[in-house]
């Protein structure tokens, strides 16, 4: 049997998270056709590792608990779109301290899982937090009005403790997203 994975920084700072709550729901208000990120599931993305075999689980639990780092600031910036605000399919809150950081520990978690065969992603590591998928073009002029109006805002600060190997469980209702294991911080 197989369990679809990810590794993850949580956002646990009640803060930031509740100015990103409120940033979907003007999000939401614009009309836009767009389904938004579950507030339990709002987290930083460091690596998706899809489907993989039960078997390989404890090997890869290990490797994730391995990984160390001391406890360092996140601070998030500005709202944006992937591909382009002409095309827009996913809207993010952007991070605009941390950043190296992040990517030291993309690294060293590139480097672990790369040695046990997992296939990394081709379009590399761009840290953000996913806050809603657009599934229409319904009202794409109001939302990228907004979209502008978010760009550059200060939207809140957490200090990073953990990673997490995340279990996604995929249901009619959304994803299902449960802690498998997670990193120590050096300071604990």
């Amino acid at each position: 049997m197989n369990v679809r994975c990810f590794v993850s920084i949580d956002i646990d700072n009640p803060d930031l998270l509740t100015r990103l709550i409120g940033i979907q729901r003007s999000l939401e208000d614009s009309g836009a056709d767009l389904k938004t990120v579950e507030t339990e599931n709002i987290h930083i993305t460091l690596m998706f590792l899809g489907d993989v075999e039960e078997s390989r689980l404890g090997d890869l639990r290990n490797e994730i608990t391995e990984i160390s780092f001391k406890p360092f600031k996140i601070e998030f910036k500005g709202v944006g779109v992937f591909p382009s605000i002409s095309k827009p399919r996913v809207i993010w809150a952007g991070i605009s301290k941390g950043l190296e950081q992040l990517n030291l520990i993309y690294k060293d978690l590139e480097a672990r899982v790369s040695g046990m065969g997992f296939k990394l992603d081709d379009k590399g590591f761009s840290p953000h937090v996913t806050l809603a998928r657009i599934r229409s073009g319904r009202n794409r002029d109001k939302l990228v009005t907004l979209l502008r109006e978010l760009e550059n805002d200060f939207l809140g600060e957490m200090i990073a403790k953990h990673i997490r190997l995340k279990k996604s469980l995929l249901t009619s209702k959304g994803p299902i997203y449960s802690t498998i294991t997670q990193s120590q911080s050096l300071d604990e």
